[in-house]
């Protein structure tokens, strides 16, 4: 069977470490694994999304519409814009932080209040959390992606020692005990 992931943010987030780290851990468990990075002007903070997919045989990475077992959303307008692409029983993470698009930024539109509330009004399972806040914990800001991977390992079957590990081969030497330290935040929280 082949789990999909997508994973989406805004340039610039970390979200091509949080595949690269979520590849990892799948490669090193046996799976079959399918990366593709899809960059919009994400050095200009548009939308970035990678599709993860692994299983026992994977033909394309690719994820269609109602697809996605989990859609991991960096920033709550991704999340709403990606919201298609989950399946009807699958699951939206999704970090509580707004980041101004260019058309907010420029003022010719206003960021979307509620989205969140919106999202599960739709009866889709959330799990939305500052992962900011979490990240700045650990040490870092930038770690919001590691937060978030961390909040995810707890639907896929992976222990905690394999995801370790995953950091360890992944991530810089002098940045693995601060995002040991995020993973771990995202995986125990409650």
């Amino acid at each position: 069977m082949t789990k999909n992931i997508m994973i989406v943010g805004v340039g610039g987030q970390g979200t091509l470490l949080a595949s690269r780290l979520l590849g990892t851990v799948m490669v090193n468990k046996g799976y079959d694994v399918k990366i593709s990075e899809v960059h919009g002007m994400s050095q200009r903070g548009g939308s970035v999304v990678t599709y993860v997919k692994f299983g026992d045989k994977v033909d394309s990475p690719l994820v269609d519409k109602g697809e996605a077992d989990i859609v991991m959303a960096f920033e709550q307008l991704e999340a709403a814009r990606w919201l298609p692409y989950l399946k009807p029983n699958g699951h939206l993470i999704v970090n509580t932080q707004s980041i101004d698009p260019m058309p907010v930024i420029n003022g010719v539109a206003e960021y979307p209040q509620g989205i969140i509330d919106s999202i599960k009004a739709t009866g889709v399972s959330v799990t939305a959390t500052d992962a900011l806040s979490i990240a700045v914990e650990s040490g870092s800001a930038k770690a919001v992606n590691v937060v978030l991977i961390g909040i995810m390992a707890k639907h896929l079957d992976i222990t905690e020692e394999e995801w370790m590990s995953a950091i360890e081969s992944t991530v810089p030497v002098k940045f693995i005990e601060m995002n040991k330290k995020a993973f771990l935040l995202g995986y125990n929280l409650k």
